[in-house]
């Protein structure tokens, strides 16, 4: 069995296994030779990758120009329809020449202006001149009226007195029959006052001393009720219902007392009341004292009438009196006239010898050289506030203008470093923009520019803030920031960075060492620049040692003493984490 199994072997199954063999050995062959070729395919392939990753920045700022050369054709024709209808025919020569021609016409007009508003204030100053000389003589005009119509009153009132004189008298004969009985009666009256004055008086000091008892009773009460407190305090009630006894009779007293009081009250009103009447009394019997006085001189009066009637005889006494009466008139019409020019004459003397006074003060001595100068330096003071707003106009044009300059030149650097720096696709590029007051003259106040922070993603731009990331705020940052180093400080070549890579992931890392590693390469130049980075990323700090321009840096630790010591180390020492 042994044998056949070999020869069987020999015949069959090792002739077919050498087949085999042979047929895996082409396979194999074959299967290398495939092998061979997919390998140049893929030594081909990641040739072409290593060139498509070196193309793939250029690409990319390919796109962002092109993104730019959108835009900037876009302001051209926003530009080219802002110039329709416009002669682009012109030279900006010709422009401001008939901007000076248009300056010179303005000019002359304001001049033309200011004289006729000159001249129209001189005219109104003589229309009021003319106004208060016409108000005068109003009012001289209404003095006189009211001296007529006084007089015309003084006649009226003349007549009405003298026929209350007649009445008078008629009344004081009346009088005088009935002042007789009155003198006894006013005796008496006289006599009662004083008896009622004296009872009074008496009654008064009466009451003023019992309201005093009263109060002192008063005074004691609230002293016992101060004492009964203190003892229903220390608990003495027999004491306590003795002193309420005595309480009770005092409040009856007192009671008695208040209606002893009001009775007083009432007489006292009623004294008061008779006293009153007593006094009209009096008055009356004084007046008719006078009254009877009033007779007896207009007794005499009338008698010297009746003697000078005598005297006069057949004398035209009606007609010499009229005639008195009338030159009398004319006489006080002639005073009062003549008082009057005095007093205008003395005002105006007065008014004279002030206003030469006041011409002989500084103020009014060299008034017209004073104006003169004044005029010099006021229309040398338009001048020079023209020549200042003139002024100040193109300076803020020319601000304005290298504010925009700069805008533009801090937004292309912006969106270069974003480009070559951020690695995702929801932001193109971002960019700061400023919104600026108008119409600012010499005399307000400064400029104020509001600055924002957009991101822009093909024609669409959202104000950043509330609408990005905490990495993104903080890439943002970084780039404005190198943006502005970039633009303002050329002549301080000092950029320092504290912790730049908060918040930011890996790939954005990458970038961001990648940009700075250009920065340097780009300042490399310049003597005096330097960059300081403060972080604790590691791989950071590795990734800026690549470049040839990083050879070094210091590392801060905790010594024994737990002092902070500033260690020097290389590069290529990594291993530790920066603190």
């Amino acid at each position: 069995i042994l044998g056949r199994t070999v020869l069987e072997l020999q015949d069959k199954e090792i002739p077919d296994l050498r087949n085999q063999i042979q047929n895996a050995n082409r396979d194999l062959t074959s299967l290398k030779g495939e092998i061979e070729e997919y390998e140049s395919l893929l030594q081909i392939a990641l040739s072409e990758e290593e060139g498509a990753k070196a193309c793939l920045q250029d690409i990319t700022l390919m796109e962002r120009y092109q993104t730019d050369i959108r835009d900037l054709e876009r302001k051209i024709a926003q530009q080219e329809a802002k110039l329709l209808g416009v002669d682009l025919s012109r030279t900006v020569l010709q422009v401001s020449q008939e901007k000076q021609e248009k300056k010179h016409f303005w000019d002359t007009v304001t001049g033309k202006i200011e004289l006729k508003q000159k001249l129209k204030q001189d005219q109104q100053s003589q229309i009021q001149q003319l106004k208060s000389a016409v108000n005068e003589l109003k009012a001289e005009k209404l003095q006189i009226v009211s001296s007529m119509q006084r007089r015309r009153q003084l006649e009226e009132q003349t007549v009405e007195l003298t026929t209350e004189v007649r009445s008078l008298c008629r009344e004081i004969k009346e009088a005088k029959e009935q002042v007789l009985p009155l003198d006894a009666m006013l005796d008496k009256l006289q006599q009662e006052k004083e008896d009622l004055v004296n009872k009074r008086t008496a009654s008064n000091k009466e009451t003023q001393d019992k309201m005093n008892a009263m109060n002192e009773k008063v005074k004691d009460i609230n002293k016992y009720v101060k004492e009964i407190e203190n003892y229903i305090q220390q608990g003495k009630e027999d004491y306590k219902k003795q002193k309420e006894s005595e309480l009770g009779e005092v409040s009856s007293q007192l009671a008695a007392c208040e209606k002893q009081k009001e009775k007083i009250s009432k007489e006292m009103e009623m004294t008061r009341q008779d006293i009153d009447t007593q006094k009209i009394q009096e008055r009356w019997l004084e007046d008719n004292l006078t009254l009877r006085k009033r007779n007896e001189e207009l007794k005499e009066v009338e008698d010297n009438i009746k003697q000078l009637m005598k005297e006069m005889g057949e004398m035209k006494v009606p007609q010499m009196k009229n005639e008195q009466k009338r030159l009398e008139e004319k006489i006080e019409s002639l005073k009062r006239n003549h008082h009057i020019a005095l007093g205008r004459q003395r005002g105006f003397e007065e008014e004279i010898v002030r206003f030469r006074k006041e011409l002989r003060e500084p103020q009014f001595k060299d008034a017209e050289e004073k104006y003169r100068d004044m005029m010099i330096v006021m229309r040398t003071t338009e001048l020079v506030n023209k020549d200042l707003d003139l002024y100040y106009k193109a300076l803020d044009k020319a601000i304005m203008t290298f504010h925009s300059m700069k805008m533009e030149e801090i937004n292309k650097i912006i969106r270069d470093l974003w480009r070559s720096i951020y690695r995702g696709q929801d932001i193109e590029y971002i960019e700061i923009r400023s919104d600026a007051d108008e119409n600012v003259s010499a005399t307000d106040k400064r400029r104020n520019y509001n600055y924002r922070v957009v991101m822009v993603k093909g024609d669409t731009a959202l104000d950043m803030r509330g609408r990005c990331s905490a990495g993104q705020k903080v890439l943002a940052s970084l780039i404005i920031r190198l943006a502005l180093a970039e633009t303002f400080c050329l002549n301080c070549g000092i950029l320092a960075l504290d912790e730049p890579t908060t918040n930011l992931d890996r790939e954005n890392i990458e970038s961001l060492a990648h940009a700075l590693m250009e920065i340097i390469k780009s300042r490399s130049h310049q003597r005096n620049f330097q960059l300081l980075v403060i972080t604790h990323d590691e791989d950071f700090v590795e990734l800026l040692g690549r470049s040839e321009y990083v050879e070094s840096f210091y590392r801060i630790n905790k010594n024994i003493d737990q002092c902070s010591e500033i260690v020097k180390c290389s590069v290529s020492s990594l291993g530790s984490y920066v603190h």
